[in-house]
């Protein structure tokens, strides 16, 4: 993270196609901002151009670029980040016009997930993320794959690739989809293993830094790391809720999603990201305090359809409500249930655990009968994978009332 290194100093670049939604734009660029400080870097100037579309040349025109070009002298700036994918003919031309260094907002994100991957999957996906992005950019970069001189976009697993050539980053590919195969294998088996089980599986999804790992950690005791950051959590964590009544659930952290989420990304961390698809709900956490909540609610929907994850039932939670003054007004025409909550304080987590538990009831199925006392077992049953009501010793035998899976209905009948 630029250690022993002077910070690089960027310029933003950012286009509101169309000449218009520049409110939109202008919070894309604060948003990249933010990704450019996680990445190690410091925003010196943001420049904005209204434009019918992005030019398919130099990403701006050649007014702006006059502009930027007199700012990178004026801030002393090392470099420029665009806030949209680049080209390879665009960056050529860019780093030819302004004789800068010019990175683009996928890079950034990739930069910082490569800060994040801890684990031997997490490598394993961001590396692939960054090769198959500098794959496509082989022909027609020229020397600007061969820079090392440090800084965003040359750290992380994908460094030691920067000189090779097509082949043998597709070689590298091919290795890492194969391990990445093993890896998705291991899932298939877990998420069989809880089938088994009967097992409830609820998904957290949202945008970055909604508030994910807090709301895990606070009904869990999870521990897993928050903070207030983009990209915190790379990798899915699933632990154990348990409900009011007694029931079980599984929690399961996703990482989080971005407005233009490379879909190189995507694509490396679909096997992780199909945790939700697996999912018997989804939690869907919005930062409530964002004035930008109601775009965030739209980019998660999107990529959560490009995924395929559609149909299930949504409880948005719109947390951080501790930091309002008074509650916006906020709908989510596609969740069954919404509720205000503060994963930090605890607000509205009991009416939460309420939900959970009714759609698990739902799926249930209610029994009501008198075993023999031959027939503890069936009981002991009912206690481990549903839920018991009560209780009551008879002269003929054991009445109870609960909920089981319909799975196990037959063992009742």
């Amino acid at each position: 993270m630029n250690l022993g290194r002077e910070k690089e100093r960027v310029i933003l670049v950012g286009v509101a196609p169309g000449g218009g939604a520049v409110q939109e734009a202008e919070a894309s660029l604060e948003e990249l901002a933010k990704l450019v400080e996680a990445a190690g870097a410091i925003c010196v100037s943001m420049v904005l151009q209204n434009r019918e579309q992005i030019h398919a040349a130099t990403y701006v025109g050649k007014g702006k670029l006059a502009e930027i070009r007199e700012l990178l002298w004026e801030t002393q700036a090392t470099g420029i980040v665009c806030d949209d994918e680049l080209s390879p003919v665009q960056i050529r031309n860019l780093e030819r016009e302004l004789e800068t260094k010019v990175m683009d907002r996928t890079l950034v994100i990739l930069d910082i997930f490569a800060l994040r991957a801890f684990t031997k999957e997490g490598k394993l996906q961001v590396e692939l993320a960054q090769l198959r992005y500098r794959a496509a950019r082989l022909i027609g970069l020229g020397n600007s794959l061969s820079r090392l001189g440090g800084g965003i976009g040359t750290r992380g697993p994908g460094e030691k690739k920067l000189e090779t050539d097509r082949r043998v980053i597709q070689e590298r590919i091919g290795r890492l989809k194969a391990e990445l195969k093993q890896v998705e294998k291991h899932r298939e088996v877990t998420r069989a293993q809880r089938k088994r089980n009967n097992s409830y599986v609820a998904a957290i999804v949202g945008y970055t830094n909604a508030g994910k790992s807090t709301l895990l950690n606070r009904l869990t005791q999870a521990d897993v790391r928050e903070e207030d950051h983009v990209f915190v959590t790379l990798d899915p964590t699933t632990r154990v809720f348990t409900l009011p009544g007694g029931h079980h659930i599984l929690l399961t952290d996703t990482v989080g999603f971005i407005q233009k989420l490379p879909h190189h990304l995507v694509e490396a961390f679909h096997s992780t990201l199909e945790e939700a698809k697996f999912a018997d709900i989804i939690l869907h956490v919005v930062d409530a305090s964002n004035p930008q909540a109601e775009m965030h609610l739209r980019v998660v929907y999107e990529t959560l359809k490009q995924l395929g994850i559609v149909n299930k039932p949504v409880i948005t939670l719109f947390n951080k409500a501790d930091r309002l003054e008074e509650k916006p007004f906020l709908v989510d025409p596609v969740a069954e249930k919404s509720l205000f909550i503060s994963a930090r304080s605890g607000e509205g987590l009991l009416e939460l655990s309420k939900l959970l538990e009714d759609y698990v009831r739902r799926r249930n199925v209610y029994v009501e009968k008198c075993f023999s006392y031959e027939d503890m077992p069936r009981i002991q049953l009912l206690r481990e994978k549903g839920e018991l009501l009560s209780l009551e010793y008879r002269g003929e035998g054991v009445f109870v009332q609960g909920y089981i899976p319909p799975e196990l209905r037959q063992f009742f009948e």
